[in-house]
């Protein structure tokens, strides 16, 4: 994925796991946050949780899953997620959604 964002110019930031997530997130501000559903440590949730409730931020985000798991959909909808992205997924199809989900700010 990051391959991909750079070729169209983005600066993405990547970590491993939930935990290092959050403290980046803690550190620094982004243009849009993509997460994955199924992270080590913290999930994607409540990754995404703690941007809305903690850091009070309704920065963008993207959700990546291999599933589509109608409940996560339902949870990530309430906590206003831009877009949520099934693996694999087209390349075109999240720059797509990355550009209408920043455009919205």
């Amino acid at each position: 994925m990051s391959v991909v964002l750079e070729r169209e110019g983005y600066d993405p930031v990547t970590v491993s796991d939930g935990h290092k997530a959050i403290e980046m997130l803690r550190k620094t501000g982004f243009d849009i946050v993509i997460v994955d559903i199924h992270l080590p440590y913290h999930s994607g949730l409540e990754v995404i949780r703690f941007l809305r409730t903690e850091l009070k931020k309704q920065t963008p985000v993207l959700i990546v899953s291999a599933f589509s798991d109608p409940q996560v959909q339902r949870q990530a909808g309430e906590m206003k997620v831009s877009g949520y992205i099934t693996k694999p997924f087209d390349p075109a199809d999240l720059i797509s959604k990355i550009r209408a989900a920043v455009t919205v700010i």
